[in-house]
């Protein structure tokens, strides 16, 4: 894979500068470059992040993912002072309680199984597309991902994702277990100094956690600087998406826990795909960046994401 993968090493995107100008001449490059366990994503010269889709793995995931200037905002996935959650790599996509199988507790395996890397144009982003089968008890796929993740050099990453049943019947239950997801660094989490708001100003993940909003930012201070990670919804998704944001850095987005987040089971919607009917899709975005959400302009970035999924 990775041999095929070289011939993208010039990949060349303009980028994204002020809100509303998507595609700048003096924006810095976006390129793809195997490594020997991954592709690694740079911008300019600095490298980005890492995607992992390994066949050893439960999952792909992209880490470890830097801010400007190299600073890692992700936690480590080996960390020895930071052992909890073992399941939480990186940025990475799963959700419980797919036909029962519990994909973000990595009781069920994601398996990549077609990578892709389209260069940008004058108009479109550098791109990575990921076809992922979530197998279930027996080792066959239930469900068909495919994601296209867009990277943007103002560390813009937006999600395109498209599900399809690979059985008759593909049931989400109800569960604040899941979906898009990324551990801040340790020394990021809310419990030891970081800061969480919204959208709509909510302020701490006890303000924040399980509601909807256009986005929510998590930031912390690493290596004596703050840096920060937004989520993003988008509004054409089939339902608004709740966040699952908790002091000790966990930092998701999902729409299939409607009850869970509400604490009310009463109001849980579970979701049904069926073979032969139309395929699910859902798009997010995550921007990383400097400072907290005012001095990263994240409510900018958040119109770019929108601008970029037109």
């Amino acid at each position: 894979m990775l041999r095929m993968l070289s011939r993208w090493l010039s990949v060349v995107f303009c980028g994204v500068q002020a809100c509303g100008t998507l595609f700048a001449s003096d924006a810095p490059q976006v390129t793809f470059k195997p490594t020997d366990d991954g592709l690694a994503v740079l911008i300019g010269t600095e490298e980005f992040t890492v995607l992992r889709t390994k066949a050893d793995l439960p999952k792909p995931y992209f880490s470890p993912v830097r801010s400007a200037g190299g600073t890692i905002i992700t936690r480590p996935i080996d960390d020895p002072t930071d052992k909890d959650h073992p399941h939480h790599k990186g940025i990475w996509l799963a959700v419980d309680e797919v036909n029962e199988v519990k994909f973000w507790a990595e009781k069920g395996k994601i398996l990549n199984k077609k990578l892709e890397a389209t260069p940008a144009t004058a108009t479109s982003p550098a791109k990575l597309a990921l076809t992922n089968d979530w197998l279930g008890d027996n080792g066959q796929p239930v469900l068909i991902e495919t994601t296209t993740v867009s990277f943007f050099p103002s560390r813009l990453i937006v999600y395109d994702i498209t599900l399809t049943p690979a059985v008759e019947k593909v049931t989400f239950e109800d569960t604040k277990e899941g979906w898009l997801g990324i551990r801040v660094a340790t020394t990021m989490r809310e419990k030891v100094g970081g800061i969480v708001v919204n959208a709509e100003g909510k302020q701490a993940t006890k303000e924040c956690w399980g509601q909807p909003s256009k986005w929510v930012d998590y930031t912390g201070p690493v290596d004596g600087k703050l840096h920060g990670v937004a989520i993003m919804d988008h509004p054409a998704n089939f339902r608004p998406s709740r966040y699952h944001v908790r002091d000790y850095g966990l930092f998701s987005v999902s729409p299939f826990g409607e009850g869970a987040y509400q604490n009310d089971k009463a109001k849980a919607q579970p979701v049904v795909l069926e073979k032969g009917k139309p395929a699910l899709r859902v798009r997010y975005a995550l921007h990383i960046h400097a400072g907290d959400a005012a001095a990263g302009k994240v409510a900018e970035a958040y119109e770019q994401f929108l601008s970029a999924t037109q």
